[in-house]
């Protein structure tokens, strides 16, 4: 059972959610200034425009910033502990906010190539992970 918060899936974001359970990332993109954005909504975060599309991604990007929790942000994430919340800048310039999951938290560097990999928390629920670039499937726990 998972135990920790989960995301409010809304009209807006309801494509974003459904293609990661699919596996898949997609990002907004707008078709007035050419850039995508992260987190979904309805006029674009760079020149407030609504002419959006939605466009699949690489899934791959870099820690722009991080940090390593060491005290847990509540009871469920303990047992995480310590765990790295990352901002990656995805190849297509967006930025999101994710885990990096990773099995030596101290080895973790601004700049590093990271791979997305979706994490099935409940059948409705999947959420996106990252891990460093050649990292084993041990580092996905």
């Amino acid at each position: 059972m998972y135990d920790k918060p989960l995301p409010v899936i809304d009209p807006e974001s309801a494509p974003y959610w459904t293609a990661l359970r699919d596996g898949r990332l997609l990002l907004r993109h707008c078709r007035d200034c050419g850039r995508h954005h992260h987190y979904p909504r309805e006029l674009c975060p760079h020149c407030g425009s609504d002419s959006l599309d939605w466009e699949a991604a690489r899934g791959t990007g870099t820690i722009y910033s991080y940090t390593i929790a060491r005290r847990p942000a509540g009871p469920a994430f303990k047992p995480d502990t310590p765990y790295v919340v990352a901002i990656i800048e995805l190849d297509e310039g967006a930025r999101l906010m994710s885990n990096l999951v990773t099995s030596d938290v101290e080895a973790v560097r601004i700049g590093q190539r990271v791979d997305l990999y979706t994490d099935a928390v409940t059948p409705e629920v999947t959420l996106p992970r990252f891990r460093i670039q050649g990292a084993g499937r041990h580092d996905a726990t």
